[in-house]
């Protein structure tokens, strides 16, 4: 099994954002990456692994998102890969610590590269444009939903150009978030 296998097997078994998703992360990476040394093919297969546990087929109640990705790929998709022992703990820690809320601090630079890159996708026009993607129908909700997740991840950001990513994205998200309001009328 190679990477263009898990791309495909992404596309198939994921959700239809799945693939721009781990391309945008992809992009992410490289940009706030540029003055730190990490696996790119670990990071690569991580982009479109991550969130494999919040796919309907996957998805199991109660189970975290990130520790259940990390579940599947570990039983089905580790014993296909040839990565060493190291790569392969690198790739599994990576993916079960990505989720903002977890508190918990990466040991790799590999996890702290994909957590901030997923914490960046939540910023910014495109935090908001996949906020409304998500529903419901209801604009007072996705609103909502985007202060608490900005309030969540603000001044999370580790990595300087990270950092300056961050700080734009922010801007352009209050400033949509205050004309949100505006034109709702007090309805928020």
């Amino acid at each position: 099994m190679n990477l263009d296998d898990i791309i495909q097997m992404t596309f198939n078994v994921g959700e239809s954002w799945a693939v721009a998703h781990a391309q945008r992360l992809l992009a992410l990476i490289e940009e706030i990456g540029q003055d730190v040394s990490y696996d790119a093919h670990v990071m690569a297969l991580v982009a479109y692994l991550h969130d494999w546990g919040a796919f309907s087929r996957y998805l199991e109640k109660g189970v975290e998102h990130a520790l259940r990705s990390g579940q599947v790929v570990e039983a089905e998709i580790l014993p296909h890969l040839e990565l060493t022992l190291p790569a392969q703990e690198k790739l599994l820690e990576t993916i079960e610590l990505h989720d903002y809320r977890d508190q918990r601090p990466p040991r790799s630079v590999e996890a702290l590269l994909l957590r901030e890159a997923d914490m960046l996708e939540f910023l910014g026009m495109i935090g908001m444009a996949r906020e409304f993607a998500r529903g419901p129908k209801d604009v007072a909700v996705c609103y909502r939903r985007m202060l608490e997740r900005r309030a969540g991840i603000e001044g999370r950001f580790t990595l300087p150009r990270a950092q300056t990513i961050a700080a734009v994205r922010l801007e352009r998200m209050t400033r949509c978030l205050e004309w949100l309001a505006e034109e709702s009328y007090g309805m928020m």
